[in-house]
């Protein structure tokens, strides 16, 4: 099992986002929680190349497009942290 934390941006980000967006995130963490921080069958499920273990996946397809980013923080102890989500427009590339 892994533990997954969220920064404190993320936390107000998620407080911020539609119910049904919400509910696709509380998908996604149990997901975590239970796989850890490699999930291919997750749409668009990607590592970021040259950021460490830095992975995204978006949680909501359309417009806006809803995405969430998280960081393996120490894979020792399973510990994940969720550091982004929301539009991907706006998202930390």
């Amino acid at each position: 099992m892994w533990q997954v934390g969220f920064t404190n941006k993320a936390v107000k980000q998620l407080k911020k986002l539609p119910k049904d967006v919400q509910s696709a995130m509380a998908f996604l963490i149990e997901d975590l929680k239970l796989r850890g921080p490699m999930l291919p069958d997750w749409k668009h499920f990607g590592k970021l190349r040259s950021q460490g273990e830095r992975f995204h996946c978006h949680i909501k397809s359309g417009r806006p497009t809803y995405v969430v980013y998280w960081e393996a923080i120490d894979k020792r102890v399973r510990i994940l942290e969720v550091y982004y989500v929301g539009t991907h427009e706006n998202a930390p590339y």
